[in-house]
């Protein structure tokens, strides 16, 4: 059965809303045009701004701990909100060279950050121009003195978007989502290996290579229990619309669920048995639906 999404959030005249996370007993989502990460409260339905002031930030992530992190597009860096109130930049150059706009990420048991750097020139200040010449996943490796080790780990992506990582941890899920024409729109499982770098990916999904131009494939990406892959994608403009798709490991589309607005961006299981999923959208957006899984994350 589609699931019923229901309104909480209103756009309020200025996109994105993004990046929606679960600690247990908040949810936190970004909304990257107005700077703030907010915080809805489940059982008083309730939303507030949680952490204000921050440069478009995008994609969040819990590590195992429950620290939040986060990739600020503007700041073109990745960063640790602490429960203090410090924003603190972990990383923002690789081999001495400023990050692209980095878009969403994951987190493993061992700490390591890995995030999609893609370049969206729509989420930085117009003077700002790439200094890399690739858009690729990056892996952060923690250090024992403190700084993170930024290296390179996908030579194959033209504009990663969403990224996940399978639980047993041997498996990059990555969207590959640029709207340049003669690149396909593809969910992508890259093996991992034991020192972290990435083998030659297996294609789960395509939405293909429209000859206008004009499919839109996954944004944002969790998993459920049994290792499903739950993602935002699709717009009214091509195919199917906007849509939830849940796909197995092995790519098979087991239901797709339409959502209620233009573009939805990413979502997450919450709620006291984890089976609520929480929507952000393009416009503004927060939905949650309940539905018949049970969601899954490395916290809490």
């Amino acid at each position: 059965m589609p699931w019923k999404f229901e309104l909480l959030k209103k756009p309020i005249g200025i996109p994105i809303t993004e990046g929606p996370v679960w600690d247990g007993e908040h949810l936190y989502f970004t909304h990257i045009h107005a700077d703030t990460i907010f915080r809805y409260d489940l059982r008083t339905n309730s939303i507030s701004p949680w952490r204000t002031g921050l440069d478009r930030v995008n994609g969040l992530a819990l590590d195992a701990h429950g620290r939040l992190f986060g990739c600020c597009q503007g700041g073109r860096s990745v960063m640790r909100f602490d429960p203090d109130g410090s924003n603190v930049v972990i990383a923002d150059r690789i081999d001495g060279q400023r990050l692209n706009t980095p878009n969403d990420l994951a987190i493993d048991r061992l700490g390591r950050i890995w995030f999609t750097n893609p370049w969206n020139d729509g989420n930085v200040d117009a003077d700002q121009t790439e200094e890399l010449d690739n858009r690729s996943v990056i892996r952060l490796d923690p250090r024992a003195d403190g700084p993170y080790h930024a290296t390179r780990v996908t030579f194959d992506t033209t504009q990663p978007n969403g990224i996940l990582i399978s639980r047993d941890m041997r498996t990059l899920y990555v969207a590959e989502s640029s709207f340049t024409r003669g690149i396909v729109r593809e969910l992508r499982a890259y093996p991992i290996a034991a020192d972290g770098s990435l083998g030659a990916y297996r294609t789960l999904f395509t939405w293909g290579e429209d000859v206008h131009g004009v499919h839109r494939g996954i944004d944002g990406m969790c998993l459920d229990a049994e290792g499903n892959i739950v993602a935002t994608a699709g717009w009214p403009n091509a195919g199917a619309g906007p849509m939830i798709y849940v796909f197995s490991p092995q790519g098979r589309v087991l239901s797709t669920h339409p959502v209620p607005c233009h573009r939805p961006t990413n979502c997450c299981f919450g709620g006291p048995d984890l089976s609520i999923l929480f929507v952000t959208t393009g416009e503004g957006h927060l939905f949650k639906a309940h539905t018949d899984h049970i969601g899954w994350a490395l916290y809490p």
